[in-house]
């Protein structure tokens, strides 16, 4: 039994672990100057809507005096006042989406970093940690950026308007006196506890009603993120779906997985409808009621009209920063739901060796490969098993020098490319070490390589930058791989993995060998697509052209045997034991 290690710090963390670090990054004054010129830009604004408070009331009260140079001066105020905020309101929201941008792409960046640093995206995928990792990454965290600001400057932006209209709306309501039970009550500021108890009233109605948005809307986005990864697999895999004729399965497939965005859906209706029976009744209640409130002091003449329409107009303020939390309920559960995925996915990232540090594959240490300075890449009792344990092959002792040439045989399933996968630092499953030279250039070319979309040399010159590699050099490897007819197309973009056949991509491979030019190199199936002569041709010049490195090929054919003058035998387990 295994004990389960324990979890560092990033298991736990918060909202404000994924917040903080950007704040107090290489980019942090930036950030921050940004975002004191926005909420100065919000105070400004604030304080414009008090301005517009006092101006209701001289502007109705001119209307009840039939006072039409005060009334045309506050017209000309309006206007003065309103292209002013007209113009403060656009640059706000442009500073406000340069930070979100800046913010989203400082994220983007770490978390590319975290992803592809140390394999972790091999290993959450082999490990099945997380779903959907790449909405994580493009999704999920502009939704971080994005949604923070607009709630965080948008609660900033209440609590300020929330005090500056308490202030005023106590002073102009004054105190209600009446009675009741022939007992007499006096309650000062009257109109601002009827918005406070209003305002409590509706928030937490709509937070019963809604409260299962948030874990709804965290499934939503994880069955939305499946949909889309099943039509990019149709996309990636159309020439094997049409020659299947697997269309009508592929549709079933997809209408299963659309059905699980249709049901949570009308989970997503059901509580909408629910929410927005309550909002709206708030809403429109929210019209008439600071009229109401008001009329007491409005018919008893205490106040003129000015002030009756300052008053509820303060009224409406104060309920509507009272009611922020009903106000953005649905950005709150939405903001919560992106928090706890990006949580999840930070989790796996800091710990994505948690798999391998409590599977039975590694529970007396796993495979250790490390740099040494030997001149040979030497293995030392080497066991391959499966991640929960059970022997898969064992290979004992083996020294692979420079210049040697190295076939690798055995039975499907013996685990032949698992030992690819050990030689590479992918497969820790196991036991035994595995030393490989200091400062050795290796490469490892499975049966399907991988060609990125874009210019033909970029394919060719992957995982280099393209700009390493002249044209000619490339001309010339591409050729001597017989592929004379893409020689010419190095500047053309493409799908490659679409335009070349499976044969054509394997000698593209080759030459792209011939271009890296490693110390050592495992082939795994790498001709398999070719048909003999071009096998030939490809072995031959890989034997003439690397005279120096160290081959290593994994095949089933035995005409390779003439370029090989040494056998790593590779059996099951369970077949070595029996035997």
């Amino acid at each position: 039994m295994t004990e389960k290690p324990t979890g560092s710090a990033d298991t736990d963390i918060t909202a404000w672990g994924l917040i903080k670090p950007y704040w107090v990054s290489e980019d942090r004054w930036r950030a921050r100057g940004l975002l004191a010129l926005v909420i100065a830009m919000n105070m400004t604004m604030v304080a414009a809507n008090v301005w517009f408070n006092s101006w209701q009331r001289t502007f109705f009260d001119a209307i009840q005096q039939y006072d039409f140079p005060v009334f045309k001066h506050s017209l000309l105020q309006f206007t003065v006042i309103a292209m002013a905020l007209i113009l403060l309101g656009s640059y706000r929201t442009y500073f406000r989406q340069m930070l979100e941008f800046r913010w989203r792409q400082w994220l983007t960046t770490k978390y590319l970093n975290d992803w592809l640093g140390d394999r972790a995206f091999y290993r959450i995928e082999r490990d099945h940690l997380a779903d959907n990792p790449d909405q994580r990454v493009s999704v999920d965290l502009q939704a971080l950026a994005s949604s923070t600001l607009n709630l965080a400057l948008g609660l900033l932006s209440t609590t300020v308007t929330l005090f500056s209209f308490i202030v005023i709306l106590w002073n102009l309501s004054g105190a209600l006196a009446f009675h009741l039970f022939g007992i007499a009550f006096n309650i000062p500021g009257y109109m601002v506890w009827a918005a406070l108890v209003y305002a409590a009233l509706g928030s937490y109605v709509t937070h019963k009603v809604n409260h299962p948005l948030v874990s709804i809307n965290y499934q939503q986005q994880r069955v939305e993120a499946d949909f889309r990864f099943s039509l990019i697999r149709i996309r990636e895999n159309a020439d094997q779906i049409a020659l299947y004729q697997g269309e009508p399965a592929e549709e079933r497939a997809l209408q299963g997985v659309f059905g699980h965005i249709r049901d949570n859906w009308r989970l997503i209706m059901r509580f909408t409808r629910r929410f927005n029976i309550v909002v709206i009744s708030y809403s429109q209640l929210a019209i008439v009621f600071p009229y109401i409130a008001a009329a007491p002091k409005y018919f008893s003449k205490s106040i003129s009209l000015g002030v009756y329409q300052q008053v509820t107009g303060a009224f409406g303020t104060v309920s509507d920063s009272f009611s922020w939390f009903i106000n953005n309920y649905d950005s709150l559960a939405e903001w919560r739901a992106t928090v706890n995925r990006l949580r999840e996915f930070h989790r796996v990232m800091g710990d994505q060796h948690l798999r391998e540090a409590v599977s039975g594959g590694t529970y007396h240490g796993g495979i250790n490969l490390h740099m040494s300075d030997t001149q040979t890449l030497t293995v030392n009792d080497l066991q391959l098993q499966h991640p929960d344990g059970t022997p898969l092959s064992n290979l004992g002792s083996f020294s692979i020098a420079p210049k040697s040439r190295w076939l690798v045989r055995g039975p499907s399933g013996s685990g032949k490319s698992t030992l690819m996968r050990s030689l590479a630092g992918l497969w820790p499953f196991g036991e035994g070490t595995i030393e490989v030279p200091a400062g050795a250039k290796l490469m490892f070319v499975p049966q399907r390589s991988y060609l990125p979309i874009g210019t033909l040399k970029a394919a060719l010159a992957y995982p280099s930058d393209e700009s390493i590699f002249t044209d000619e050099a490339c001309r010339e490897a591409l050729t001597a791989c017989n592929l004379p007819d893409l020689a010419g197309r190095l500047a053309e973009p493409a799908h490659w993995e679409r335009t070349l056949s499976p044969g054509e991509q394997q000698r593209l491979a080759a030459a792209r060998v011939l271009l890296q030019k490693p110390d050592y190199l495992f082939l795994d199936e790498a001709t398999s697509a070719l048909d003999p002569d071009n096998e030939t041709l490809i072995y031959t010049v890989l034997n003439e052209r690397l005279p120096a490195t160290a081959i290593v090929s994994v095949a089933h054919r035995k005409s390779l045997e003439a370029f090989h003058t040494q056998t790593i035998l590779v059996e099951r387990a369970m077949e070595r034991a029996a035997a």
